[in-house]
């Protein structure tokens, strides 16, 4: 970095740009998933009985005949080349939020010397990546390196194109010599098989006789924010770190609610249709662009998915927003907290499930009080979350995720459900032991001839709520801007899978003592409420009366930093959870905290080295060259007789002084390497590092406010959030 040269130089740069026009966009049709190996694809290509036996493991869950591998692999890689493919990857999810990929060419070199192209069966179905190097939690040690690729039949190969040419991606799981998940995908498709077992035995239940598999349904609403590349690339923490260390608030913000749903700035707008045409051509059903609340700060949502395939695209889409930024001159941050005083970004997950038989089974229908099949999955759901919260909050804890969650913005770190006012009045009616009507459905009336009247929902929404209800769907708040999809989705899909066979041990229990169907299913709800309604809040999560009300009186946990929530996965209650479920074994859910919680250190330790240098090779110099120039200044006038007031220099001094001293203390601190365990050390960087790196900020942003602005050499944020 230059020094303040390179700021100014970095905005006459962006002001004099122009802004490429975007390209007319191609037809939806022309652009739809031609760039999948779809169905449909298949069914062209494969043999009838190939065919068919792939599309019964992809719709039924059953098992994948591997005998078809080699035709499928054929058709894959003919389908690949004719597309301009040289090379194919096994695609994986890693325990870092990441994508990971090992390119291979189609290449056989034969006796002769020759060389055709090769793609066989056995090379589609298992990959051999480095199960070492990878984080594992202590699963494999260095010298055990062996881990496994395995293909994912239900997640579509596609072909990925960029200016270095295209490769056939193949989904795939990742799993060590030793049998255990590496990965993010195993435990969520693990996962939503435990949960259709446990679905489809309490439709079974309730009557139904012809029940499809039942599937979890994932829509992410991705938020991030756009920084030219001009500004970032002189802002070492932007760029390491993907948030700003230091930085004083610009005196305008988000306070006259202006951008939020605003005209979205032409070259934003520009980048966006870029990101969508490559999003449709890989499938990815981006539906929603808009300004979000915060300046230079955007949304992009889809239609609902499968909640396996979603997971995959939700990784692909964050790959692209950060690759096509690139092309537009931004850098795409997905930090929960590039800039301090302004709106985060998250990442609200809506999650439900279904089925191709009794459809979407959160869906209350036009009359919830007498819709037993809703009122027992939603039921399920509420003492899940109640009996799981702390799983919940766990899930979604990252070093900056804390910057959010248990930091006073959206959502609160203590997990609670919004029902909405209707199905709070019924929930309410079935724990007093009888339940009779519901709220309906009003009509909105404008009061103007020439507007349309439309029907009004019977319930409001409450953005204070880490996990609401929001029409037939809960949407989980709280996941982090940066994050998988997977961790969560893996939760809320056991959590209800315990309910679920709760709730159909208690329903076959009444049954079998002579109950009828609809008194049973009231007697289990009621049980439920009683002893999980504390976790049902509708009112102000932010308010301090909830925060006190919450812990005191209902008993709800409130584990404001990662330090305090990784530990549950240590839990006797959480490790039992999984197990009798199958969807992570004891080795397996140790492997997450012991990984999680070294990268939680791991991040607040490279950030308070990153505070040390800027703040003494950039914020420092710039202090003392103020404090050199405004003495001269001092000096030459008092010559010629003009006193000036040194009060000015003397707080740039005394901010200096302090800052220093901060730094010096930071420094000590981050020497201390004496802990008892791994919680320990998370505490220790939560309670001690985290303040004392906010101590130098506070001094370094005060300097911000101070020293001349030409001097000044980081980009400001008047200047990153609102130059495009």
């Amino acid at each position: 970095m230059s020094g303040n040269g390179s700021r100014f130089q970095a905005i006459s740069q962006i002001t004099d740009r122009d802004i490429q026009p975007a390209k007319t966009p191609n037809r939806l049709e022309e652009l739809w998933a031609i760039d999948v190996f779809t169905l449909s694809k298949m069914q062209a290509c494969l043999p009838k009985e190939v065919f068919k036996s792939i599309k019964q493991t992809i719709h039924s869950g059953g098992k994948l005949d591997t005998s078809v591998a080699g035709i499928v692999a054929a058709s894959m890689k003919d389908w690949a080349i004719s597309k301009g493919a040289l090379y194919y990857a096994h695609v994986f999810y890693p325990m870092t939020n990441s994508t990971a990929e090992k390119h291979d060419g189609f290449i056989s070199v034969q006796g002769d010397g020759s060389a055709i192209t090769e793609f066989t069966g056995k090379v589609l179905v298992q990959g051999e990546p480095d199960g070492s190097s990878f984080p594992n939690g202590g699963i494999r040690s260095t010298f055990e390196a062996r881990g496994y690729t395995a293909w994912d039949v239900t997640s579509p190969a596609y072909v990925m194109e960029t200016d270095n040419g295209v490769t056939l991606c193949i989904p795939t799981v990742f799993i060590s010599w030793t049998g255990e998940a590496l990965d993010k995908k195993t435990p969520l498709l693990r996962s939503n098989a435990a949960m259709s077992n446990s679905a489809t035995r309490l439709l079974n239940l309730l009557g139904h006789t012809d029940v499809a598999t039942v599937n979890s349904s994932c829509g992410a609403e991705q938020e991030y924010f756009l920084v030219d590349t001009h500004f970032a690339h002189s802002r070492p923490d932007l760029l390491l770190t993907g948030r700003t260390l230091f930085g004083r608030p610009a005196a305008k913000g988000q306070q006259f609610d202006d951008h939020y749903f605003g005209a979205i700035p032409e070259r934003v707008q520009v980048f966006m249709q870029d990101v969508e045409q490559k999003m449709y051509r890989l499938g990815i059903p981006a539906k929603t662009r808009h300004n979000e609340v915060a300046p230079g700060q955007f949304e992009i949502a889809p239609f609902f998915e499968a909640a396996n395939v979603a997971s995959d695209h939700q990784q692909m889409t964050m790959t692209l927003l950060k690759s096509v930024a690139k092309k537009h001159g931004f850098i795409c941050l997905l930090h929960e907290k590039p800039f301090a005083g302004i709106n985060g970004s998250g990442k609200h997950v809506n999650w439900s499930v279904g089925n191709a038989t009794q459809g979407n089974l959160l869906d209350p229908g036009d009359t919830p009080h007498a819709n037993l099949q809703f009122l027992l999955f939603c039921g399920a759901v509420i003492r899940g979350v109640h009996k799981y919260g702390r799983l919940l909050r766990a899930v979604v804890a990252t070093a900056s995720n804390d910057h959010r969650l248990g930091a006073n913005e959206a959502p609160p770190a203590i997990i609670s459900v919004y029902l909405g006012s209707q199905l709070e009045g019924v929930f309410e009616q079935i724990k007093q032991g009888n339940v009779q009507d519901s709220d309906r459905v009003g009509v909105m009336k404008l009061g103007v001839a020439t507007l349309p009247e439309f029907p009004k929902d019977p319930g409001d929404r409450n953005r204070t709520s880490p996990f609401a209800f929001t029409g037939n769907r809960f949407e989980f708040r709280a996941v982090g801007s940066g994050q998988s999809v997977a961790g969560p989705l893996v939760a809320m899909n056991t959590i209800l899978t315990d309910s679920l066979n709760w709730v159909a041990d208690k329903l076959e229990t009444q049954l079998q003592a002579g109950a009828d169907l609809n008194t049973a299913a009231l007697t289990v709800l009621k049980e439920v409420m009683e002893n999980h309604s504390a976790v049902v809040f509708g009112g102000n999560g932010y308010s301090e009366e909830w925060h006190q009300m919450a812990v005191e009186e209902r008993g709800l946990p409130n584990l404001p930093t990662t330090a305090d929530a990784l530990p549950v996965l240590r839990e006797k209650k959480i490790e039992e959870l999984f197990a009798k479920t199958g969807v992570l074994t004891a080795t397996e859910l140790e492997s997450r905290f012991e990984v999680y919680a070294e990268q939680y250190i791991q991040v607040i330790e490279m950030e308070a080295n990153l505070v040390i240098s800027l703040a003494k090779t950039v914020i420092y110099p710039a202090a003392i060259r103020y404090l050199s120039e405004l003495s001269g200044s001092i000096a030459n006038l008092k010559a010629v007789g003009i006193e000036l007031d040194r009060e000015g220099a003397e707080k740039v001094a005394m901010l200096t002084k302090s800052m220093m001293e901060s730094i010096s203390k930071l420094c000590g601190a981050l020497h201390q390497h004496d802990f008892s365990s791994i919680e320990e050390h998370m505490q220790y960087s939560a309670k001690t590092l985290r303040p004392m790196m906010d101590q130098v900020r506070e001094y370094a942003d005060a300097l911000e406010g101070e020293v001349a602005d030409d001097l000044w050499p980081l980009p400001k944020y008047q200047e990153m959030l609102f130059i495009k």
